[in-house]
C-alpha cells in the first residue's frame, strides 16, 4: 500500500505543471542556491494545498455554488497567463547577480493557485487505504523530494535553456504542458 502510494504520488503530483515547470525555470535561471526561497513557497504553498485537500476544507469551498466556479476561473486563468509568460520568455541570459530571484511568497502564491496541486493530491490522497496521517507524512516527503528534483533539473539544463533555439523549443513545450496539465486537470 505504501509502494503505491509513493509511485502514485510521484506520477500524478510530479508530473508537469504549474509548480514543478516554474521551479524547473526558476532553477535554470537562478541556479539551485537562489532558487530555494521561491521553491520553499511552492513546498509551503502545495502542503497547505494538502492539508486542505486532507480536512476537506477545499471539498466544503467547492460545495459553495458561487465559490467553486471563481475559485476555478481565477486558478485557470493564472495559470494560463504563466503559460503565455513562459511561451513568450525571451532565452535565458547569463546569470544576473543584480536580478532578485523569486520570493518565498511568489512561490506560496503559485501553490496555492494551482489547479492541478488540488486535483493531483486529493486523487492520490483518495485513492489509498493508509491512514490520514501516514498520507499526510508520505505525501509532504514526497512534495518536498519533487519540486528539489524540479529545481536539480533546472538548474542542470540552464546551459541548454541559454541557447535561443532550444530555450524556445523548450519554451513551446514547457507553455504546452502547463496548459495541458491545467485543462486536464479542470476537465
Amino acid at each position: 500500500m505504501l509502494l503505491s502510494l509513493l509511485v502514485a504520488s510521484l506520477l500524478v503530483m510530479g508530473s508537469p505543471g504549474p509548480s514543478t515547470i516554474s521551479v524547473t525555470a526558476v532553477g535554470a535561471a537562478f541556479g539551485l542556491r537562489r532558487s530555494i526561497a521561491y521553491t520553499s513557497g511552492l513546498i509551503a504553498g502545495t502542503v497547505l494545498v494538502l492539508l486542505a485537500v486532507a480536512t476537506g476544507m477545499m471539498a466544503m469551498l467547492l460545495a459553495l455554488p458561487r465559490i467553486a466556479p471563481v475559485l476555478l476561473v481565477a486558478s485557470v486563468g493564472y495559470i494560463l497567463y504563466l503559460a503565455v509568460r513562459i511561451a513568450t520568455a525571451p532565452p535565458l541570459a547569463t546569470p544576473d547577480r543584480s536580478r532578485d530571484a523569486p520570493s518565498f511568497a511568489g512561490g506560496l502564491l503559485l501553490a496555492l493557485a494551482n489547479p492541478k496541486a488540488y486535483v493531483a493530491i486529493a486523487a492520490v490522497f483518495a485513492g489509498s487505504p493508509l491512514a490520514p496521517s501516514v498520507k499526510i507524512a508520505v505525501l509532504s516527503g514526497m512534495v518536498v523530494l519533487i519540486h528539489a528534483a524540479w529545481l536539480a533539473a533546472g538548474a542542470a539544463f540552464a546551459r541548454v535553456l541559454r541557447d535561443p533555439v532550444w530555450s524556445r523549443r523548450a519554451n513551446l513545450s514547457l507553455a504546452a504542458a502547463l496548459v495541458a496539465a491545467t485543462l486536464y486537470s479542470v476537465v
